[in-house]
C-alpha cells in the first residue's frame, strides 16, 4: 500500500495536491485529524486499497503531539508512508488569504503574518521529516501538478536508490525553500561583465567555455564533485531517497547553470537519477 501524508504550511496549495493525487487514482482524505491516522491506515490495508493520499495539518490544533505519535505507530505497524511538504513564501501566503478571504487557522488577532509566522515555527521541526518539499510560491496549477508528476514518476524506481534534483537559481530572487543543500558559486568569473556574453545563457557553450577556461573554476568543480560524490551515498545509508541540491550565483542566468550541468552530467555518469531545472535564467 502506498500511504501519501500531505502536510506544510496553509495555503499553500495541500487541496490542489489532493486533486492531483485523486486524478491519479488515490483514495483521498482532505483534513484528517492526526489521531485516525493509524486507525484509517488499518481500515485501508482491511479494504485491499493501494493508493491512499490524505491531507493532515495544522488544522488539527493538537498537530504535532499526535501526528508525532501516530507516525510511530505507522512504523511499528510496517506501514510504508512518504510525507509531502508545501510551502511557500510569506508575501504569497498572505496575497492568496486575502484573494481568497479565508481566515487563517491561527488567526486569531486578524494579523495574518503574524499567524503565518506561528505556523511556521511550529511546522519547521516536523518539515526535516518531509521525503519532499515542494515551494509553490512561484508554481501556477501547470507546474505545481508537473512538479509532483516527476517526482511520483522518479519514485517508481526503487525506494534504495538516491534521487537527486538540481536547482540553479539567483540570490537576487532568493533561495529555493525546498533545498536540501544550498550552495555559493558567486566566486567564479562572471561572464554578465563580459558585452558579448551577456545575453547568453549557461546552458550555452560560449558560457560553459568562459567559466570553464579559469584554474579556479576547474579546482571549484574538483572539490566540490568529490564533496557531493561523499554525501550522497551517505544520505542514502540514512534512508534518504531525495535530494535536492540548489546552486546559485546573483542573476541564476550563467555561473549556477554550467554548474548545475556539469554536476548534473556527474551524478549521472555515477548512475544517480538526476533532474534539473532553472528557476530564474530568463528573468
Amino acid at each position: 500500500m502506498k500511504f501519501l501524508i500531505i502536510t506544510g504550511m496553509s495555503g499553500a496549495g495541500k487541496s490542489m495536491a489532493l486533486n492531483f493525487f485523486e486524478d491519479q487514482g488515490y483514495f483521498c482524505v482532505d483534513n484528517l485529524p492526526p489521531a485516525l491516522i493509524s486507525k484509517f491506515s488499518e481500515l485501508c490495508l482491511r479494504s485491499e486499497m493501494e493508493k491512499i493520499a490524505v491531507v493532515s495539518d495544522i488544522r488539527g490544533r493538537e498537530f504535532f503531539a499526535e501526528l508525532y505519535k501516530e507516525l510511530t505507530e505507522l512504523e511499528e505497524k510496517g506501514i510504508n508512508y512518504e510525507i509531502i511538504y508545501l510551502e511557500a513564501s510569506n508575501e504569497t501566503l498572505i496575497r492568496r488569504y486575502k484573494e481568497t478571504r479565508r481566515r487563517h487557522p491561527l488567526d486569531e488577532k486578524g494579523s495574518i503574518l503574524d499567524a503565518i509566522q506561528k505556523e511556521r515555527e511550529m511546522m519547521e521541526d516536523f518539515r526535516g521529516r518531509a521525503s519532499k518539499i515542494i515551494d509553490t510560491s512561484d508554481l501556477g496549477t501547470k507546474e505545481f501538478f508537473l512538479e509532483l508528476k516527476n517526482y511520483f514518476s522518479i519514485q517508481q524506481y526503487d525506494k534504495n536508490e538516491l534521487t537527486v534534483s538540481i536547482i540553479s537559481f539567483g540570490f537576487k530572487y532568493g533561495v529555493p525553500l525546498d533545498a536540501d543543500l544550498v550552495f555559493d558559486v558567486r566566486f567564479l568569473p562572471n561572464p554578465y561583465y563580459v558585452s558579448s556574453l551577456k545575453e547568453h545563457t549557461g546552458e550555452e557553450k560560449v558560457i560553459q567555455d568562459y567559466i570553464m577556461k579559469w584554474p579556479v573554476t576547474n579546482k571549484f568543480y574538483d572539490k566540490f564533485f568529490d564533496l557531493i560524490g561523499f554525501l550522497l551515498p551517505e544520505y542514502n545509508k540514512e534512508g534518504k531517497s531525495h535530494l535536492t541540491i540548489a546552486i546559485g550565483c546573483t542573476g541564476g542566468k550563467h555561473r549556477s547553470v554550467t554548474t548545475s550541468l556539469k554536476l548534473a552530467d556527474f551524478l549521472k555518469n555515477k548512475g544517480y537519477r538526476v533532474s534539473i531545472k532553472h528557476n530564474d535564467i530568463m528573468k
